[in-house]
């Protein structure tokens, strides 16, 4: 692998499959560092499965779902509760609506296809794709994957909606000490780059760097000698929403894309 990375040094700051990363930059002949700026993401089990019940007792007219993996742990756990068929029959009377192909893909498997979906794999693209339906007065299930989404569910509400949310997954603030670490390294100019997998890692770092009044500090740093990666357009929208303008983003959101890109970045800078 050519040495794009020599004598860069990258902070990881998605905690899964941080060692395959790691691994790679050194490759390139760079450093990483291991910066985990969330913790383990895991299934809130018995919050789905409540909110599960409530839906299927009173379903919704309108489904809107943000990612595959949050779509699949719907289905496991209705399956697991013996409410798959019922899930199955509400959907396909259900108008659905669908972020990112991923999710698109695990609809499709259960021969389910959206309604509306976005055109770009962010949530602007799905608000825009959603603009020409009238939602006023209407029920809205919107899955989510363990964070709100702020602007997508205010833009729902302006519409008239009524917005149920649905949230698998739970993403667990990161240690105090790894963020602080990282956040001084960002304003010190220490790392040449910094690479999120998912927009919460960069909402964890914003809150704590705003609570200690560094935030301005932090998207200086990004603004000059620090570089922002994106894993993909949802994470780079997260980073943009809390300020971040230059960054870098793959074609393909996949981990081992982003690092290649990263790579070719540093190559055409020296």
């Amino acid at each position: 692998m050519a040495q794009h990375m020599k004598d860069r040094i990258v902070a990881l700051a998605g905690p899964r499959k941080a060692a395959d990363m790691a691994k790679l930059v050194e490759k390139m002949g760079g450093t990483a560092l291991l910066r985990p700026a969330q913790g383990t993401v895991f299934l809130d089990d018995e919050v789905l499965r409540a909110s599960i019940d409530a839906w299927l007792k009173q379903p919704a007219p309108w489904a809107i779902f943000t990612t595959g993996i949050g779509l699949e742990a719907i289905y496991n756990t209705a399956e697991q509760m013996g409410l798959l068929p019922a899930l199955n029959e509400i959907l396909q009377h259900t108008s659905i609506a669908a972020r990112g192909y991923k999710t698109v893909n695990a609809l499709r498997k259960r021969d389910l296809s959206p309604l509306v979906r976005d055109d770009d794999g962010s949530t602007m693209g799905l608000i825009r794709a959603l603009e020409p339906y009238d939602l006023s007065g209407q029920r809205v299930l919107l899955q989510l994957h363990g964070e709100s989404a702020p602007k997508l569910v205010s833009w729902l509400e302006q519409r008239g909606a009524e917005v149920q949310q649905i949230l698998p997954y739970q993403h667990i603030p990161p240690l105090e000490e790894d963020i602080s670490l990282l956040i001084d390294e960002i304003i010190g100019a220490k790392v040449d780059a910094v690479t999120f997998t998912s927009a919460p890692q960069f909402r964890f770092l914003a809150d704590y760097a705003r609570e200690q009044g560094t935030l301005e500090a932090v998207l200086e740093a990004f603004r000059g000698p620090v570089l922002a990666v994106a894993v993909g357009k949802v994470t780079a929208q997260g980073l943009r929403e809390e300020g971040i303008e230059r960054m870098v983003v793959p074609e393909e959101e996949r981990m081992g894309a982003m690092m290649v890109t990263l790579g070719r970045y540093f190559a055409q800078q020296s």
